[in-house]
């Protein structure tokens, strides 16, 4: 099977009703895995690439109150990682993130995700090959993911400056999100000398953090 491909919607496993097992709290944070998201916390979730080293990147910002490892984007209900890695399930890996409005914004998590992956890579990032690896933007509300989107517009005139390619990072409405197993949460937390296949393209753009459409974006 292509792992590059999505598959279509009925050849996708059929996964299970049962949901992931995973703590009660954070490792790091100490806060709750499943925390009651209302305000001021607020919750979106974020694909580049592994989710090992994106979940760190996220829990060492200020203002974040919990993250976790977990799937999104595909057709198989509660998949398990070998499944998500077999590329028949759809789902790319992802960290929900949930953040205190009051310490941060969206504005800043999206600067974080859009300088910290290559987002012009498809279903891929450096060596991790397969749909699981896709860069995926999905929010909770559709004022984020219209901000998202002026974002990520923002963030292509500075990619066009440095001679990069385009986007391809999907950005939708949050379909289903599935935790990853107990031992994927703050997997390099427990495990310091882990692999960690994060990386950027070297470009920043601070308008990127505007929502408006901007030409002002530095390398």
């Amino acid at each position: 099977m292509d792992k590059t491909t999505l598959p279509p919607p009925g050849d996708a496993l059929p996964g299970r009703p049962e949901p992931m097992l995973i703590p009660q709290r954070h490792f790091v944070l100490d806060a709750p895995l499943r925390p009651s998201v209302v305000p001021p916390l607020a919750v979106a979730w974020f694909g580049m690439g592994c989710f090992w080293g994106a979940e760190r990147k996220f829990w060492q910002q200020r203002g974040i109150y919990s993250t976790a490892a977990g799937y999104q984007g595909g057709f198989t209900p509660n998949p398990t990682y070998r499944e998500v890695c077999s590329g028949q399930t759809g789902h790319a890996e992802v960290v929900q993130v949930v953040w205190d409005t009051r310490v941060t914004s969206y504005a800043e998590l999206l600067k974080l995700f859009w300088e910290n992956h290559d987002p012009t890579q498809g279903m891929r990032q450096g060596g991790d090959i397969g749909t699981q690896y896709r860069s995926v933007l999905y929010g909770s509300t559709q004022a984020w993911t219209v901000q998202a989107m002026l974002s990520r517009d923002n963030y292509q005139l500075a990619l066009d400056a440095a001679g990069h390619g385009r986007i391809t990072t999907d950005i939708a409405m949050a379909p289903a999100f599935y935790f990853a197993e107990d031992y994927h949460q703050q997997y390099l937390a427990k495990n310091p000398d882990g692999y960690c296949g994060l990386g950027g393209t070297g470009v920043a753009c601070p308008a990127g953090l505007s929502t408006e459409p901007s030409s002002t974006c530095n390398r």
